[in-house]
């Protein structure tokens, strides 16, 4: 079993127990109890929205994926900061925002859009020394984080309600949007943190088109989406003695009017094969499903 699920995590639990649980209905369903799965970015337990999953051999995939850009819509709230610079953390500073923010915020956001200098918060899956920073964070160790560089391609507001502004972001992969809040609270004289998230996308997997745990389990084939819808590479189909060349590591012959570096590889019934790399007239074998 080979192919993505572009799943809906709800607000609760954590990516690797919906993993998990995702895991378990394909499984089941191709009654393979060491099937593998594993998501394409982590969202935290708190946020809801797109978590999307590869299933069986489409794990081999997931580097090949290289539209990583995210989308998200959260909340900004003002005057209040946290140990994890959302509202799960600790109070760390409290104050009453300015009267002014909100004319202020709109031409604000400007200076946070482009390529952009991101300290981790110590809350978080960042290493430090070959350690996990949220498990020095919780013995209460602070430690020196260097700031990396992140994009934002897009940050919109989409209204306002008491101290809170609910704003569209669309970023890099390895932006940390709860450190945005908090950044643009200290850019308005203020503390801030975020507040709900949920992720509209993650590369090519969309919210609109997210299942839930229930309706991939009703329908776990429905809800498996082909490696050639995700990955935009070509496809090609080899003959019997060409699948089974590939299938042992040889190179063979590149089929006419194939286009693209690397293609997706098929056998004569249709079945996945692997991933090859068009050397001239040949094709090597990248990636092999035996």
């Amino acid at each position: 079993m080979i192919g993505f699920v572009n799943l809906f995590k709800p607000a609760g639990p954590s990516s690797a127990h919906a993993v998990s649980r995702v895991r378990r209905i394909y499984a089941l369903y191709a009654g393979d109890r060491k099937l593998a799965a594993g998501h394409l970015g982590t969202l935290d337990p708190q946020a809801a929205g797109v978590l999307p999953v590869a299933i069986g051999k489409a794990t081999r995939l997931i580097p090949l994926l290289l539209d990583q850009r995210k989308g998200y819509v959260c909340t900004l709230v003002l005057g209040r900061s946290t140990t994890t610079q959302d509202a799960q953390g600790e109070t760390v500073e409290s104050a009453i925002p300015p009267a002014d923010w909100p004319k202020r915020l709109e031409p604000l956001l400007s200076r946070f859009v482009g390529r952009i200098a991101q300290t981790p918060p110590m809350y978080s899956a960042a290493r430090h020394r070959g350690r996990r920073l949220y498990e020095l964070a919780r013995e209460g160790k602070i430690v020196e984080r260097r700031a990396r560089p992140v994009t934002v391609y897009g940050l919109t507001m989409l209204g306002l309600e008491s101290n809170a502004a609910r704003l569209r972001v669309a970023c890099s992969e390895g932006t940390y949007v709860r450190t945005l809040c908090h950044d643009l609270g200290a850019a308005l004289g203020t503390p801030a943190h975020m507040g709900a998230l949920v992720r509209e996308a993650s590369g090519p997997f969309v919210l609109y088109e997210a299942r839930t745990l229930d309706e991939i389990a009703r329908n776990p084939e429905g809800a498996l989406i082909a490696p050639e819808h995700i990955i935009p590479f070509p496809t090609i189909v080899l003959d019997l003695r060409g699948s089974a060349d590939f299938r042992a590591g040889r190179v063979v012959p590149l089929p006419e009017g194939a286009t693209g570096r690397h293609v997706f590889v098929r056998d004569e019934s249709r079945t996945l094969v692997g991933v090859g790399e068009a050397l001239g007239t040949l094709l090597a074998p990248r990636k092999v499903f035996l």
